[in-house]
């Protein structure tokens, strides 16, 4: 694809002439090879072999014209190529902080030769305070084509400009970029308006709650005033009442009188109405037959229909029907004008219809009458009702009314005379009724009398309970009102404080929003401390009280769905939930234990969420349709970050009218707005380049101590007590739902109250719902209190467990710390988790919860123990024990003990010898005068300890002193005064010899563990711990082949048909890929081996593994030798085993035997047989030898089985041929190329000589006569080529060593226990360094951890003049090349002492904030806090690895050198001083000056000298005293050598000797075979050689080269 797009540009820049402009980035350098390609384009203008020549010429064609034209004479591609030069421009953006920029460059000289660099730093402060104004305050917003300058000024002020740069600044070691800062401010200002309109809203909810409660407060009383006045108009009304019902009284009576009468002419009136009556009925029954026919007349007319009317009206000339029906109606009602206008002129009157069904019939004359029945009988048809409903149906009705309106003319006829005779009667009862009437008048006028004061009384009595009505309800009002407003009052109090809270969150929101907005852009992958103390910075740089990130940011709600969802519920794993949730930029999560990527996934499930891995075949295809259709994409497995993702994690949108798109690869895809994006690793330190850094959001989810407590007390309640778990979480969902409740409640009070219209107290709805609401907010307040109490009582009994959890989290962590010491020895948080869970299970209930807790610790710890042992190399495990004593008891440890015993405690230096000795006679006399300075530090750190050691009584100490086993012999007084610890820190300051036993021995009382290396065995691991999905890793020591037990595991558990295996190299890992793949389908076994030579390919198996479906019976077996480069998440999710060599002569033995048939060894004669036991024997020797290094072999060499392999070739070669065997032949290809070739020290090789001298030997091999010499001191060689006869003798062998297999001296366990000692407690040392605090600056944690090394530094300097000494280079002219070399030695070293005081004088300013932090401050405090010397002063003097002791010996050198330049100058040092040769820098060579002083005073050449030393009384001529000299390995009397017993010091005093340089023709003061050279060395490292001694031995050449024998410069540390 590169090539591709290289071809394009060219060709536009080369063919079509065109100005092009290539735009590369870091990432898109995935390959070398795109850089070099790069390379040759800037520096030529072309690429080679970008084209083949069948491409080249039909490109070039149509450039020929062109090149002519031009008269270019060259050829057409170089044409092509000086085209491209011109028109191409090649622009590369490139990181200068990506550690490859400076390779890439190097390797790339175009990039230097072509280019033309512009570096593009960090922006000024004052930009920085600028654009936050332009960004914040509407400059420059879009929507013209400039920028326009807002009036709106930036909320917070000038303040806040600065407070952005200056958490900008503090986070410069966070990653901090101009890309970081512009995302804080919009992170800022999108936080901002979220949070500003929540509180405005809120703010205005309340004070509209809060007007409404102070309007009705100013109501009540308006109510009360107004109750008191109509009280009193009530009594007055009730008075008046009372007066007019005494009148009424008397009208009463009055009128009753008057009714009496009136009863009497009712009577006479009812007697007239009786005749009356009877007339009426005679009538009626007349009447009785027509009037229903009259009715139903009038009905049918009423339901004519008026457009019915309408349309006859509209007839030109009406029917015959119609016309005669509508003449009868007319002449009935009176009217004689029939004619068809009239006609329709009746029709058209309104309410034609009512008034035809209003017509009185007795209105109808006879003669009217007569007229219409002629026309009835005229025209009968007419009026038949058929004929009239076919006309029209409004002529039928009309035509039946006309009908009975005739026939009740015709019946009021008839009944006229009986009419007459009614009118008579009732002309009677009117005059009685006249009567009646005047009687009733008079009562009426009572009445109306007594109705008017009935009314007045009345209205009285309603005015007076109106009034009463209005009262009551007045005071009910009132009393309701003050109920509610008694009821609100804390409601009142607590939304007016709420109003006033969040006024001042208004003000502070600014701050607090940047505050949060900090931490989500520059704090993601930061620790809880580093947060907690960054967040501190920044709040008291704010000037703010306290912050809470998490309730600032969500709710408790939200947190509970959260933890309900699967995130942890550690206060990190919320930071880090609020980071992914509203951060700007993309979240890349490192999530080893996935429980966060799982979360997110349950998190996420509502927005049409896919999940895919990176290293998916469909990967692309995914983003694609991701971005396309807005879905979330969770990207998994992501190790870095890929070229592709840039344009997105960038939004490097490309506007296309109304829609944007994003380059994917080589596409042009529609970007969705709702597109969000997610990437996780399990990688807790993935590889992310600088670039990409500022492009996402790299959220740290590795565990942390509170997390992981917190997790294991959930795991552990979940085990001892599901029901309290259970109960926890309802009642936190309870109170959780409460919470929301009485929010959702107090939010409807003041919804209500805001809404309310008119006057509050008269809405009883309103008044009810706000009483009911209140009352349930009460209920609701209660409930939270109980569960509040409940959940206090129950997180009492969950605390219970917490010392537990407490336990477990801090070995997990203890057992992390190993990764320092070695990659492999890394832990997945999973496997620690399963571990927990059966130390659950393994212990059954006691009943008591505390003795169970102590139990499950003490399981716990034992697992956890054996769990790591099996992990570690033996030579680890003690350190692994104290390091666990120390991190899982901290109790058995009081203060300063730990670092006295690491060696940190800052002592004071001694400057004068005199006052060493005088600590040396003041010791008793029973100590080693050794230790007198680690006895000294012991009596001034711990003085009362010191006391009651009573170490002058002699008596006490006996023993202990004598014993070689003194930690048993602890005087039995002491025992109860000090504690177990304390007795190790004794023994490492009187007997350091027995500091090992003394570390195993308090290692196994304070884990109470019953051996330091349990065993274990490969079956019963694979039955109980291993698998399918936890690949077994095999880690092996060099040289170890663990496949043949595997194969045997195999046949036993599986069968050999399902056991594979790949031997990893070249070009296996397709064939490895395959196997794994058809293994984890079919449940057979598979093995990888040699996993270091491919470390590069490991992450892909590792994925590989991840995505297959495995069967219940596989598993992958994996071995690999240590590599600092093997991937740490297959190594944490791996089983790991080490699998070394049994130590010992005897099992190394057996190992050989093993690896040799019997058909080898019995196919040639008995003293062939006997060569290769010899042979065998040998390569044990020097294996197993390596375990007293440096004593056995002054370093470790890497022998091993080839180089017996190999051996044992050369012995079958010399027996190929009959004869004599040729020994010398064997000795000198073992000598210098098979076991000699790996060593480089010349007593090494002294060592090897002499064992191939006494193994390869005829008086040891003597074929099939019995040797009388025994190898090894104790076995006789079998006069056989039998197998058996040699296992048998290797099967006398004893377990464990002995010195003198070795020729090593009886005491060796003294020097091998100081050698493992000290190397214990330096393994310790590293588990102290911090990783991450060297790398980024903190002032903090940087002065915590620096401040003992410069304190260190000013007690050494006091009262010293070294530091501020104005010395001047030693003048040429000192004649004396001893004086010489002491004045330069004097001077070198006060010029480095003064040199190292500016640099630590310079990272002091820098802990004090006085100066900024330099490289150089930065590189030498990052040496210092990994208590590594600094390169800057190694490369000065080559001293001890540990910082204070490289600056105590610094210092005390210094010193010493002062006295020797003062008695150098006196002429006094050479006569008059026994020198010692520790206080010099370079002892070497003050020999060489010393032998050029000799060569000058005998006038003779140097080469002519030769280097003598002498233990006589008599002495030599220009000899120098020397003394303080070591010996180790032997002791030296003066005379001569003797061995050292089993109960010798590991190291004895020389004593002072006289060295000199002599002539060589000078008799030596020894016979030469008398003497043994032996190496004196620096110190007891044995790394650097000073010059070697001749020592009187008296012969044994061979006990003493073997034995280690060696001297030492006086330790002066």
């Amino acid at each position: 694809q590169f090539k591709n797009d290289l071809k394009n540009v060219m060709q536009l820049a080369g063919l079509e002439g065109e100005q092009v402009v290539f735009l590369l980035e870091d990432h898109h350098f995935v390959d070398t090879a795109l850089l070099e390609l790069t390379n040759s384009l800037l520096s030529a203008g072309e690429v080679p072999g970008l084209y083949t020549p069948e491409e080249l010429e039909p490109l070039l064609t149509p450039l020929r014209d062109l090149a002519s034209q031009e008269g270019y004479r060259g050829t057409l591609f170089s044409y092509y190529c000086s085209r491209i030069k011109s028109n191409l421009h090649v622009v590369l953006i490139m990181d200068s902080s990506n550690p490859n920029f400076a390779r890439q460059c190097e390797s790339n000289p175009a990039f230097y030769t072509r280019c033309s660099f512009q570096s593009m730093e960090f922006w000024s402060n004052s930009s920085m305070i600028q654009i936050p104004r332009m960004l914040l305050s509407g400059y420059g917003h879009r929507g013209g084509s400039t920028a326009v300058q807002s009036d709106r000024p930036l909320t917070g002020g000038d303040d806040i400009l600065k407070a952005f740069l200056h958490i900008h600044q503090t986070c410069l070691s966070n990653g901090a970029t101009p890309r970081k800062y512009i995302t804080l401010l919009r992170t800022y200002r999108t936080v901002y308006g979220v949070k500003k309109q929540k509180i405005i809203k809120k703010q205005n909810h309340l004070q509209a709650g809060l007007s409404k409660l102070n309007e009705a407060t100013s109501l009540v009383d308006e109510l009360k005033q107004k109750a008191a006045e109509q009280s009193a108009l009530l009594a007055q009304k009730q008075t008046e009442a009372d007066e007019a019902l005494k009148e009424i009284t008397v009208r009463m009576q009055q009128a009753s009188e008057q009714k009496t009468e009136v009863e009497k002419v009712k009577q006479q009136q009812s007697e007239e109405r009786g005749k009356l009556e009877k007339r009426k009925k005679a009538i009626d029954i007349e009447l009785s037959a027509i009037e229903p026919l009259v009715r139903e007349a009038k009905e049918a007319v009423g339901n004519i229909k008026t457009e019915t009317l309408s349309e006859i009206r509209a007839l030109r000339m009406p029917p015959d029907v119609i016309r005669d029906i509508l003449e009868a109606v007319l002449r009935l009602m009176g009217t004689f004008d029939t004619s068809w206008g009239n006609m329709r002129s009746f029709l058209a009157k309104r309410g034609v219809k009512e008034e035809i069904i209003s017509f009185n019939a007795r209105k109808i004359t006879p003669e009217i009458r007569d007229s219409v029945q002629e026309l009835l009988d005229k025209n009968k048809k007419s009026f038949d009702p058929a004929a009239a409903k076919r006309a029209s149906s409004a002529a039928a009705p009309l035509a039946a009314w006309v009908k009975a309106n005739v026939a009740y003319s015709t019946v009021l006829e008839k009944i006229g005379p009986l009419e007459q005779e009614q009118a008579s009667l009732a002309r009677n009862l009117e005059k009685s009724e006249s009567r009646l009437r005047k009687l009733n008048h008079a009562l009426e006028s009572l009445d109306n009398k007594v109705l008017e004061l009935r009314t007045r009384f009345e209205q009285r009595t309603t005015e007076a309970a109106k009034l009463k009505i209005d009262v009551d309800k007045a005071n009910e009002t009132i009393k309701a009102a003050e109920n509610l407003i008694g009821k609100l009052e804390g409601e009142y109090k607590r939304w007016s404080s709420q109003v006033k809270d969040l006024k001042e969150a208004l003000d502070q929101l600014p701050k607090k929003t940047l505050l949060a907005a900090g931490f989500i852009t520059y704090l993601s992958q930061a620790s809880e401390g580093e947060r907690r103390n960054k967040l501190t910075n920044w709040v008291e740089h704010l000037g703010l009280g306290s912050f809470d990130l998490r309730y600032f940011l969500s709710t408790e709600s939200e947190q509970l769905v959260w933890k309900g969802e699967g995130l942890p519920s550690d206060d990190l794993s919320v930071e880090n939930a609020l980071v992914i949730l509203q951060g700007q930029l993309c979240p890349f999560l490192i999530d080893p234990s996935q429980r966060a990527t799982e979360w997110l996934k349950i998190h996420l499930k509502e927005n049409r969420l896919e999940v895919i891995n990176q290293q998916d075949s469909n990967f692309t295809t995914a983003l694609e349709l991701a971005v396309r259709f807005g879905k979330t994409l969770i990207i998994q497995e992501v190790d870095g970050v890929e070229p592709i993702l840039y344009p997105l994690l960038r939004k490097d949108l490309v506007s296309q009218g109304p829609r944007y798109v994003v380059q994917i690869g080589d596409k042009a895809i529609d970007y969705n707005e709702d597109f969000r994006l997610f990437l996780t690793t399990r990688n807790p330190l993935p590889d992310i380049a600088p670039d990409a850094a500022s492009i996402i959001s790299e959220v740290n989810f590795t565990t942390t101590k509170a997390g992981l407590t917190a997790q294991l007390l959930a795991a552990t309640i979940q085990h001892e007590k599901p029901e309290l778990e259970q109960r926890k979480s309802e009642l936190l969902k309870k109170e959780e739902d409460l919470k929301v409740q009485l929010a959702a409640l107090e939010e409807s009070l003041l919804q209500e109250l805001a809404m309310a219209e008119g006057n509050i107290l008269e809405n009883k709805t309103l008044l009810d719902s706000l009483n009911e609401t209140k009352a349930k907010s009460l209920t609701i307040a209660h409930a939270l209190k109980e569960s509040v109490t409940l959940q206090a009582s129950l997180d009492k009994e969950r605390d219970a467990y917490l010392p537990l959890a407490q336990q477990g989290s801090t070995l997990f962590f203890v057992i992390s710390d190993l990764s320092k010491l070695n990659n492999m020895y890394r832990f997945s948080l999973a496997s620690f988790f399963r571990l927990f869970q059966r130390a659950l299970k393994s212990e059954k209930d006691v009943g008591n919860t505390e003795l169970r807790i102590r139990t499950l610790a003490l399981t716990m710890q034992s697992l956890l123990y054996e769990y790591t042992c099996r992990s570690l190399f033996k030579a680890d495990r003690l350190m692994f024990a104290m390091h666990l004593v120390h991190g899982a008891h901290p109790e058995l440890f009081q203060e300063q003990e730990w670092e006295y015993f690491m060696g940190l405690i800052v002592s004071d230096v001694l400057r004068k010898r005199e006052s060493l000795q005088q600590m040396k006679d003041s010791l008793p006399s029973w100590c080693n005068p050794d230790q007198t300075q680690q006895i000294n530090m012991l009596k001034t750190t711990f003085p009362s300890m010191y006391a009651s050691l009573d170490l002058s009584n002699a008596g006490m100490w006996a023993q202990f002193a004598s014993s070689s086993q003194c930690e048993k012999e602890f005087p039995p007084s002491l025992m109860k005064k000090i504690s177990p610890f304390q007795q190790v820190l004794v023994i490492q300051a009187l007997r350091p010899d027995r500091l090992q036993s003394a570390m195993e021995t308090f290692a196994f009382q304070s884990l109470r563990l019953n051996e330091l290396s349990p065993t274990f065995n490969l079956r019963r691991l694979y039955e109980t711990e291993t698998l399918p999905s936890e690949p077994i890793l095999l880690i092996i020591s060099p040289g170890v082949d663990p496949s043949q037990e595997l194969q045997e595991l195999a046949d036993v558990i599986v069968s050999s048909s399902k056991y594979h295996q790949v031997a990893m190299g070249q070009g296996q890992a397709t064939i490895a890929i395959q196997l794994l793949r058809e293994c984890a389908n079919k449940g057979h076994w598979l093995c990888l081996k040699n996993l270091h030579l491919v470390t590069g390919w490991l992450p892909t198996l590792e994925k590989e593994l991840k995505s297959l479906e495995l069967h219940s019976e596989f598993r992958l077996w994996l071995t690999s030798e240590v590599h600092p480069k093997f991937p740490t998440i297959l190594l944490q999710s791996s089983f790991k085993v080490t699998y070394e060599s049994p130590p010992g002569v005897k099992k190394n033995l057996q190992r050989t035997y093993e690896s040799w048939s019997s058909e080898y060894i019995g196919q040639g004669s008995v003293l062939r047989a006997q060569a290769l036991f010899a042979l065998a024997w040998l390569h044990a020797i020097v294996q197993e030898r390596r375990s007293y290094t440096p004593q056995g072999w002054s370093k470790f060499y890497e022998f091993s089985t080839s180089d017996l392999r190999v051996a044992a070739n050369i012995i079958d070669r010399l027996f190929l041929s009959p004869g004599k065997v040729s020994w010398q032949f064997m000795h000198g290809l073992m000598e210098n190329a098979i076991y000699g070739g790996r060593v480089d020290n010349t007593y090494d090789m002294r060592v090897l000589q002499s064992y191939l001298t006494q193994f390869f030997d005829n008086k040891l091999l003597t074929g099939e006569s019995v040797s009388k010499i025994k190898i090894g001191g104790i076995i006789t060689l079998p006069s056989s080529s039998r197998v058996q006869d040699y296992s048998s003798v290797i099967s006398l062998l004893p377990e464990t060593d002995r010195p003198f297999f070795f020729g090593l001296p009886a005491n060796i366990e003294r020097s091998a226990q100081k050698t493992n000692s000290s190397k214990v407690i330096s393994q310790l040392k590293v588990l102290m360094r911090a990783d991450t605090i060297a790398d980024k600056f903190d002032r903090e944690q940087w002065t915590n951890e620096l401040s003992p090394i410069l304190s260190l530094w000013k007690k050494l300097n006091q009262g010293s003049e070294l530091i501020n000494k104005k010395i001047s280079p030693p003048s040429d002219k000192i004649e004396s090349p001893i004086a010489a070399f002491v004045a330069l030695e004097r001077y070198n070293a006060i010029k480095f002492v003064q040199m190292i005081h500016s640099s630590l004088a310079a990272l002091n300013k820098v802990l004090k904030g006085v100066t900024l932090l330099s490289s150089a401050v930065q590189k030498l405090a990052s040496s210092l806090m990994k208590h590594e010397i600094p390169a800057s002063w190694a490369k000065v003097w080559d001293g001890p690895s540990e910082p204070p002791q490289y600056l105590r010996l610094l210092v005390a050198k210094s010193l010493a050198l002062g006295s020797w330049e003062e008695k150098a100058m006196a002429g006094e040092l050479l006569s008059k001083t026994t020198l010692d040769l520790s206080e010099l820098f370079h002892p070497d060579t003050f020999l060489n000056a010393l032998r050029q002083q000799t060569a000058r005073t005998l006038k003779c050449s140097m080469n002519s000298l030769k280097f003598v030393c002498s233990w006589k009384t008599a002495p030599i001529n220009h000899s120098v005293k020397v003394g303080g000299l070591q010996l180790e390995g032997c002791n030296f009397d003066g005379t001569r050598l003797t061995e050292n017993q089993h109960n010798s010091p590991s190291l004895s005093i020389l004593p002072v000797c006289s060295i000199a340089w002599i002539h060589k023709a000078t008799s030596p003061p020894y016979p030469p075979g008398d003497c043994i050279a032996l190496p004196v060395y620096y110190d007891n490292t044995r790394e650097k050689l000073v010059t070697c001694f001749s020592i009187p031995c008296a012969g044994k050449l061979t006990q003493w080269i073997q034995c280690g024998a060696a001297i030492f410069l006086k330790n002066s540390s």
